[in-house]
């Protein structure tokens, strides 16, 4: 702003007024210089910066600043919250894990190169045997397999009998289970796109397109298919179901470019509060991010819903058939990058949030009640002084600081942060969602896009049922060779719960 100081005026009132509004202006024009500077710091470190959101260990000292008409600050936790995991004894892992009993082994036999004793010609005799271990490769083969069906003819009415032909997962279709299974866990487990699997095989001397690759995908995702529905209902059955979403690429024919999808993601996980329900996560791909898609997807489901801070979810709550409640770990992240540029508010924050979880830590496994019961003790005298300590905080920041920003974001869901105090069955936050999230995350960052809407579905098919198995500790290849496998051989439908990727169903 220029000042024209050859125009100033005599009057003092209008003279301080003046200034007043200068003195205004500059301090806007140093909130808006402040954040600013605080985006480009933040950009250079999701440039160049760790990943971790960790804090130092002296941090963990610092308390919510008090003033002397104000309650005093909360005390550390470890010194009033009794250790109920119990003590186990500290076993220091071995320096190399033996191989695996489950592999084949192979004898190798090295004979001594002398017949008598070097030294004073004696016979060589038997005195045991030094064994070691080695682990070898063997490169994975491709084999044909021939399908011979003997004709049987009867001479006295000419009748021609012969056993009839396997079915195949489609029509024509040249691959057997095996091979689609080994494809799909490349694709959608190792993250191998279809054009770097054909040039794998050509390697071997086999000549199969990406193309021809593609269609055997439709047809696997298309027997799979009910296999994701079943795993949606069971994962709708939980009382309580994380929900986030991630961008898909999807390719926009005609255009020359692609247009962002979503990838929703639904998860199951009661290990937390003990549950005993295999977990699993579903996924479904969308053309946009409009919130009627969870809407569609969640339509029959009742009870509480972990998310992070995507208004669209909140459309599911207007009927009171499902709550949300929100993720800390989204929270944090808002002032942790405070916390990277030295905001010492943003360090208290972190630090107190940080309690938090050392609180949970003690309740990983227990019963929802006894988790509701201790939270209620441990967890709600915390929640309730940081939200009147934020309040506080916010009133003395100018409204569009960088750090009034983060704790609007807090305070305008609180309700849904401090929803876990009264139900043992919610996690402070979103981890199990976005960790399932990861490995497509993984796969989008090496085939770049899907092909077409159609391989958009057919990619949240298979990698809902490949997660789940992961979830699950069941090898995704073998799961998937047995069930289509089964399923071409006419598995009956009114069974395929059978099938699930779950612990009860891997050797059935």
């Amino acid at each position: 702003m220029r000042i024209a100081l050859d125009s100033l005026p005599f009057d003092p009132i209008t003279l301080q007024t003046r200034v007043r509004d200068l003195a205004g202006a500059v301090d806007e024009g140093q909130i808006e210089i402040d954040r600013l500077r605080q985006m480009i710091r933040e950009f250079q470190r999701a440039r160049f910066g760790r990943r971790a959101e960790t804090l130092e260990p002296d941090q963990l000292l610092l308390t919510l600043e008090a003033d002397a008409d104000q309650p005093p600050p909360i005390t550390p936790i470890s010194t009033t919250l009794p250790d109920i995991r119990g003590t186990a004894p500290t076993v220091k892992p071995p320096h190399r894990k033996a191989l695996p009993e489950h592999l084949p082994r192979t004898d190798v036999t090295i004979l001594p190169d002398v017949t008598a004793c070097p030294s004073c010609g004696g016979v060589l005799r038997d005195a045991g045997t030094t064994t070691s271990e080695m682990l070898d490769w063997v490169p994975a083969s491709v084999r044909v397999v021939r399908i011979n069906r003997p004709k049987c003819a009867c001479r006295a009415c000419g009748t021609l009998h012969q056993a009839p032909a396997p079915e195949r997962i489609a029509e024509g279709c040249l691959a057997t289970p095996g091979l689609i299974a080994h494809v799909l866990t490349s694709r959608y487990c190792d993250h191998l796109p279809l054009y770097r699997q054909s040039q794998m095989l050509a390697r071997h001397g086999v000549a199969v397109p990406r193309s021809t690759l593609a269609d055997w995908v439709k047809a696997a995702a298309w027997w799979l298919a009910p296999l994701r529905d079943q795993l949606m209902n069971h994962v709708c059955a939980a009382g309580r179901v994380f929900a986030d979403d991630t961008p898909l690429p999807i390719l926009d024919p005609g255009r020359g470019r692609t247009r962002t999808g979503r990838l929703w993601a639904y998860t199951r996980d009661d290990r937390p509060f003990g549950g005993t329900a295999p977990p699993a996560v579903v996924f479904y791909a969308t053309p946009d991010r409009k919130s009627a898609w969870p809407a569609r997807h969640l339509e029959d489901y009742r009870g509480v819903l972990q998310v992070d801070g995507y208004a669209g979810f909140e459309h599911l709550t207007q009927d009171g058939k499902v709550h949300l409640a929100a993720c800390w770990a989204h929270t944090r992240r808002k002032f942790y990058e405070l916390h990277q540029t030295g905001s010492p508010i943003a360090t208290e924050a972190l630090v107190q949030i940080r309690a938090l979880y050392d609180i949970e830590a003690t309740l990983r496994g227990l019963p929802p009640d006894q988790r509701r019961t201790l939270r209620q003790e441990h967890s709600r005298p915390r929640v309730e002084a940081l939200e009147l300590w934020l309040r506080q905080k916010l009133a003395l920041l100018p409204s569009r600081a960088r750090l009034a920003e983060a704790i609007r974001y807090a305070l305008n869901r609180w309700d849904d942060l401090a929803r876990f105090i009264e139900d043992g069955r919610i996690d402070l936050d979103t981890n199990p969602v976005e960790r399932a999230i990861r490995p497509v995350t993984l796969g989008r960052k090496n085939a770049l896009f899907a092909g077409s809407e159609g391989g958009a579905n057919r990619w949240a098919i298979v990698a809902s049922l490949i997660e789940t198995a992961k979830l699950n500790g069941i090898e995704p290849f073998d799961w998937l060779r047995d069930v289509l496998t089964r399923m071409i051989e006419g598995y009956p439908a009114a069974r395929i719960c059978e099938l699930l990727p779950f612990p009860q169903n891997a050797n059935g």
